[in-house]
């Protein structure tokens, strides 16, 4: 992402009903998981997710994180996330394999997706699962993707194909944050179409919610639930669930 971008992102994304929320589904998403299994966050960012799962009682000595950011990992350091590394998802240089990978809108900023998952694969312990989200619907690229330097927005059938052809066995897939699709299908809509600052490289999406942050975050959380028990047809993002 770009730099004045990523700032703000940092300085945001303990708070920010998006990524909270987006945590809150993954912890969900693992609360039956092993609490000794070893964990891999790819795309860490500042390791809140790690810290969340450290206090949801998986063991910390086994919870690693990778990120192409020098400030990001700086961050995890300093939270005493010390198997925290500045690294390319594309070429993970660590030996350890994992029970678990996680990744959490990252993906997207790489170029060749394919590849990458099958290294992705090999860094897995047999019967290791991995757990991709990822930015949903091309209708829906902004100046918000180009600022995290995205290639790309995946549809729920494009993602599964691409773990499928990976030598991954799919698990569940899914569309996540439902609700807020249709505000943000028409509010992307007309900025693109009548907004001069496409190239924008400002805040993106991260604007400061004030009141709304909670609301907004009670209404994911909400949603969250409610995946439980159903599946929504189309979402902002997308995920898939699979084994090795």
């Amino acid at each position: 992402m770009k730099k004045n971008f990523e700032q703000k992102y940092h300085e945001v994304e303990q708070r920010h009903f998006w990524f909270k929320a987006r945590r809150n589904y993954i912890l969900q998403l693992l609360k039956n998981e092993d609490r000794s299994s070893t964990i891999l966050d790819i795309g860490c960012s500042s390791g809140w997710l790690l810290k969340d799962l450290e206090q949801a009682g998986f063991e910390k000595k086994n919870l690693y994180g990778i990120d192409i950011s020098q400030k990001a990992i700086i961050n995890c350091k300093q939270k005493g996330l010390d198997n925290c590394y500045e690294m390319s998802a594309e070429s993970i240089q660590i030996k350890q394999k994992f029970d678990i990978i996680i990744a959490s809108d990252c993906l997207e900023h790489i170029e060749h997706d394919q590849s990458t998952l099958k290294h992705w694969h090999e860094k897995l312990n047999s019967n290791g699962k991995i757990f991709v989200f990822v930015p949903a619907f091309m209708s829906l690229w902004s100046p918000h993707d180009e600022v995290n330097l995205h290639y790309r927005r995946y549809r729920k059938n494009q993602l599964t194909t691409l773990l499928k052809n990976s030598n991954f066995n799919i698990i569940s897939s899914g569309y996540w944050n439902f609700f807020l699709f249709g505000p943000l299908f028409v509010y992307r809509f007309f900025s693109n179409k009548f907004s001069s600052h496409k190239n924008s490289t400002t805040s993106g999406d991260l604007n400061d919610l004030g009141s709304f942050n909670p609301i907004l975050l009670w209404l994911l959380n909400t949603e969250n639930k409610l995946l439980k028990f159903i599946t929504f047809p189309f979402g902002i993002s997308t995920y898939v669930i699979a084994k090795k």
